[in-house]
């Protein structure tokens, strides 16, 4: 008895020391209690919505960008419940109702998120992963005289990097987009773009390792040590998801300096859509209504490294498990035209040298897995751009690694573009080439 007290008491004394060492251990675990953003710094981006009418079905953005070279790229936040509130489920034939809240809460809850009123077909919307058969079915679909582009980003932690530059070059094209959908990184970069957050501020946010460091909180080598200490809360009945992270500092990270309560989905200039994948029946989820920041948060939830993200009656994880490269989607969401990133690392062929060192087996299955998932998906779009992202690791948080992933980015799509441009001809679109100043 007296060996389990001491034990208990040694146990106690180190989750102390552990809080008062390293304070930021516990900041990613701490519950949302002011959902007031603190007003805007220079060079912060700030996003205004105008708020809906009860009887609209539509909203009115007006957004507006800083030019200070850097900003905190983000969108709008939340509770995780309150986008479950906001969302409605294809099939339902109801609008929900706006509700009051007072800006001046301290606690978010869902009554506290006001919803806009939107067309019962936009909510968290099933779909599923990209099959071969797809291919054929979308090819035999006839072609329209003016169609709508469609804008895939795939997931890929820090290789996400390469999406900026891909963007800035299809809008130095003239290209504009009519949906974007993006799973895990994808989400994030195309969700903040839909938002009208500058690209210049993403590559800033990338390249100076802000963004990485907020998706983990604390390194993972520290998270996993401390794990233990962690576990704590369970001795006396907290009952938390499993995951190391919970995300929410990446998620106020993401919405800081956007409005907090009115930035949903339904409300961006750019229909977006995030792919999550529901771990309570394993099927894969538009994220198309609701708060942004959240379905962010959903999307990017990397199993086993962060905790999933509770939306109403689904439990969601990162969509990289079943969607990792969004096309069909971006497609069921009305495109006729998609343009893909890809991001995840080529597959070549490899030597047998190549698997004497540790680790080495699973990362060739890890890239397998994610080549055979996105082969279907690449084949759904017209183009496909691919950034060699080679020997970036997902959770880099390396300057230079964001930089090289700029880079391929560039040159990836500097390549894609005359075949891009050839196909949008054949639709009568002709792209139109800003001159570098």
């Amino acid at each position: 008895m007296f060996a389990r007290r001491k034990s208990l008491k040694s146990l106690l004394l180190a989750a102390t020391m552990v809080g008062a060492l390293c304070p930021q251990v516990w900041a990613d675990e701490v519950i949302d209690t002011n959902p007031n953003p603190p007003d805007n710094k220079p060079g912060e981006t700030t996003v205004k919505i105008e708020p809906t009418e009860s009887t609209s079905t539509s909203t009115s953005t007006s957004t507006s960008t800083s030019t200070s070279p850097s900003p905190s790229p983000s969108p709008s936040a939340s509770s995780p419940s309150s986008s479950s509130s906001s969302s409605s489920s294809s099939s339902s034939s109801e609008v929900a109702a706006p509700k009051d809240y007072d800006k001046d809460s301290k606690i978010v809850s869902p009554e506290s998120i006001p919803v806009s009123k939107v067309p019962d077909k936009v909510g968290i919307i099933e779909t599923s992963r990209g099959y071969y058969m797809d291919v054929e079915h979308w090819k035999a679909k006839p072609k329209v005289a003016r169609p709508k582009i469609g804008l895939a980003l795939g997931g890929g932690g820090a290789r996400g990097a390469a999406h900026v530059p891909v963007i800035r070059a299809l809008e130095k094209e003239g290209i504009k987009f009519d949906y974007i959908a993006g799973t895990s990184i994808g989400s994030v970069v195309g969700g903040l773009y839909a938002a009208g957050v500058s690209l210049d501020d993403m590559e800033d946010e990338f390249e100076n390792g802000k963004l990485m460091r907020n998706f983990m909180t604390v390194s993972l080598a520290v998270r996993i040590a401390v794990s233990p200490v962690m576990l704590m809360p369970r001795v006396f009945g907290s009952k938390e998801y499993d995951g190391l992270y919970r995300g929410n500092k990446f998620r106020k990270y993401l919405v800081k300096g956007l409005s907090c309560h009115d930035l949903n989905i339904e409300d961006l200039k750019i229909p977006f859509a995030a792919v999550s994948l529901n771990l309570l029946d394993g099927k894969p989820y538009m994220i198309r209504k609701g708060n942004l920041g959240f379905a962010m948060q959903s999307s990017s939830a990397v199993p086993g490294l962060r905790k999933p993200v509770e939306i109403g009656e689904y439990l969601f994880v990162d969509g990289g498990a079943l969607c990792n490269l969004p096309v069909k989607q971006v497609r069921e969401m009305g495109a006729d035209f998609v343009i893909a990133v890809n991001i995840d690392q080529p597959f070549p062929a490899a030597k047998k040298e190549e698997f004497r060192k540790i680790g080495s087996v699973t990362t060739r299955m890890l890239n397998w897995d994610l080549w055979e998932m996105d082969m279907p998906q690449s084949q759904l779009a017209d183009i496909t751009i691919q950034p060699d992202t080679t020997g970036v690791s997902l959770i880099s948080t390396k300057k230079s690694d964001a930089i090289k992933c700029v880079k391929a980015g560039e040159k990836a799509v500097q390549e894609a573009l005359p075949l891009l441009r050839e196909k949008l001809k054949n639709y009568g679109i002709a792209t139109s080439p800003q001159q570098s100043e």
